[in-house]
């Protein structure tokens, strides 16, 4: 069964950074987008940020302006650069799949083959 395998979590302090990757088959890179989402400790799972086949990007009004989401087409992997990190970023971090054309690309209930997840801190 596809997985996708997240890597590049670690502790930082506030304001630093991180670079998350998530891997995934040729063939499922090709599909209509990636996108990472967290969950902290007893909270529901948060959309982060999407890119399109297309490099068609969308992020959530938390991250927009420190975070850049980016693919790599020679490692068919999708890259989360973390900048200016908060505390409240702390949490696990998925990547995901959405394979077919949607209009929605925050919901959670529409992606598949995920990962893991990489833990990410970040201490004030």
């Amino acid at each position: 069964q596809e997985r996708r395998i997240e890597s590049g979590g670690g502790s930082v302090q506030t304001g630093e950074p991180l670079r998350l990757s998530c891997a995934a088959s040729e063939r499922t890179f090709r599909a209509y987008a990636m996108a990472w989402f967290r969950a902290a400790p007893g909270k529901d799972r948060e959309f982060v940020a999407a890119i399109t086949r297309t490099n068609n990007t969308e992020y959530s009004h938390s991250v927009r302006g420190r975070f850049t989401i980016a693919r790599d087409n020679a490692e068919s992997a999708v890259k989360l650069h973390l900048n200016n990190l908060k505390p409240e970023d702390t949490g696990t971090y998925y990547c995901a799949t959405l394979l077919n054309r949607s209009p929605c690309l925050t919901d959670y209930r529409q992606y598949v083959y995920w990962g893991q997840g990489t833990q990410v801190t970040v201490s004030s």
